[in-house]
């Protein structure tokens, strides 16, 4: 679905004549590959490149050097861009920066409008996606007039509406509290399971990736560490290096083995660290 090769990106900074006057360097030399169908979490501390990638992968931003390939596509080729941003959906941390309808309904049904899908379709969808992210009955309200979580699920609903075969959320759960973060995460991993859509998700929330298929943590602009989460996750140390966060019952698990007892690594949730636990007592 998507593929990276030697991509590299640099921010320029400008002067009054518009020369370059400087360049920062935000992703660098990133090599990756995600296939059809995966959950694939992105992980890093801010200023990590994380987003940066996100936003080549709709073809936001093109490559500095390198190239970057959706679904066989270059995001380099003009000619293909309207294909490779119907191909991959994306979906803010601001919601403002994509809501763009008068009214609810109206704002999520615009995507797959402007793809041609027939109109019964279309409010099919819409009530589908509104009611996945828990926003139906506000299908008829000004988005103005919602609050930055409400804003954000109305967001989401509008990429799902198009059916994309990959999604990219960029900390799309940023502005939602514990259980709105929990629905939204759910529902990606319906659309993942059920539909086959390539998620790809980037949060800071470490509970929110147990589950994904493979994760690629990111730093200084590099890929420096990935696999599956129980690989990822079992590497407590270093990922505190990297100033991340692991998921709780990872970092208790870690702190039991400390203290001797002999607990595998990579624990990553409460439910396998009580069962791992209760296995240990039963042998005492």
């Amino acid at each position: 679905m998507v593929r990276t090769e030697d991509l590299t990106f640099d921010y320029e900074r400008l002067d009054e004549e518009g020369n370059v006057e400087s360049k920062k360097r935000a992703v660098d030399h990133v090599n990756l590959h995600i296939r059809p169908g995966k959950f694939i979490a992105i992980l890093g501390h801010n200023g990590s490149g994380k987003s940066t990638l996100a936003k080549h992968i709709n073809a936001i931003l093109t490559p500095t050097a390198g190239t970057l390939w959706v679904d066989g596509m270059d995001t380099k080729d003009d000619e293909k861009l309207w294909s490779i941003r119907q191909d991959a959906g994306m979906v803010f941390q601001n919601p403002d920066n994509q809501i763009i309808g008068t009214v609810v309904e109206e704002d999520v049904g615009f995507g797959p409008e402007n793809l041609g899908v027939p109109t019964d379709e279309i409010w099919k969808r819409v009530e589908e996606s509104l009611n996945a992210v828990g926003m139906l009955k506000y299908r008829h309200h000004s988005p103005n007039k919602l609050s930055g979580g409400q804003k954000q699920r109305v967001a989401i609903a509008g990429v799902m509406a198009m059916h994309p075969r990959c999604i990219v959320m960029d900390e799309p759960t940023a502005m939602l509290d514990p259980n709105g973060r929990a629905g939204v995460i759910r529902t990606a991993r319906k659309l993942n399971r059920e539909e086959g859509i390539t998620i790809i998700l980037i949060t800071h929330y470490m509970e929110e990736v147990v589950e994904a298929d493979h994760i690629f943590v990111m730093d200084g602009g590099k890929v420096v560490m990935q696999g599956s989460p129980k690989e990822v996750f079992s590497r407590v140390e270093e990922l505190k290096r990297l100033r991340l966060d692991v998921p709780q019952a990872t970092l208790l698990a870690c702190e039991l083995q400390k203290r001797g007892i002999p607990l595998p690594d990579g624990i990553l949730n409460n439910e396998e660290l009580v069962d791992r636990l209760c296995q240990l007592k039963s042998k005492m």
